[in-house]
């Protein structure tokens, strides 16, 4: 996969300019399927949140960007309907949308559904996650950042990337979320992390790991 991870959708031109890159296309003809699904996990989640994301009417811009189709692959329906089909759904994608909420809640239901054990065999698919839709592709999200308790009660993610993310770095909407927090979380975290900002991706591909920024970002724990 071809990975564009976002603290709050694509929210300038930098990061557009990435996603179009990975796309290898415009926006305009490529086909879209959003995952709701972490949006409704969390604490203080509501039924307005995922609505927002898929009518795209969020402040993280994800789903009304141009593309030629936008689909709702809603993860934990996935159990009831027949495997090939919503397989082929996803295998005939572009691009997955994958909105923010609780990344342990995703994670779970990610495993559940099965798309965990497909996303490594979709080679030409780019994954736009924002928020805990980009957290949930890490090794674990650090205490700090669990809501949701999953069935195995630790903070493990996918870990289909090798660095943790601290988001929201700086957010007047998280104002604990500062950079001295960041340190301390990434002190507990032990692996290499980034903290990142609303105007901050990080752009994966083939192993190579590039931040695509307008804004603020730090890689922390970088010599282990």
């Amino acid at each position: 996969m071809k990975l564009l991870l976002t603290d709050s959708g694509v929210r300038n031109a930098s990061v557009l300019a990435a996603l179009v890159d990975l796309l290898g296309k415009p926006i305009a003809e490529a086909n879209a399927l959003c995952i709701p699904t972490a949006g409704y996990g969390g604490p203080y989640a509501d039924p307005g949140g995922p609505w927002r994301f898929v009518s795209g009417r969020s402040p993280s811009p994800m789903t009304e960007l141009g593309w030629k189709s936008v689909g709702v692959l809603e993860l934990t329906a996935l159990p009831s309907i027949d495997r090939e089909r919503w397989v082929s759904w996803v295998r005939e994608a572009d691009v997955l949308l994958v909105n923010g909420g609780d990344a342990l809640y995703l994670c779970h239901w990610m495993r559940e559904s099965g798309l965990a054990d497909l996303l490594p065999s979709l080679r030409d698919t780019v994954y736009v996650g924002l928020s805990a839709g980009s957290m949930v592709l890490t090794p674990r999200i650090g205490e700090e950042f669990v809501g949701w308790k999953p069935p195995t009660g630790d903070d493990s993610t996918l870990g289909i990337v090798e660095f943790s993310i601290f988001p929201h770095l700086d957010s007047p909407d998280c104002p604990e979320n500062t950079m001295a927090e960041a340190e301390r979380w990434a002190a507990k975290i032990k692996g290499p992390a980034y903290a990142i900002d609303a105007q901050t991706a990080i752009k994966v591909t083939d192993g190579g790991v590039e931040v695509v920024s307008e804004g603020h970002w730090k890689l922390l724990n970088p010599a282990v």
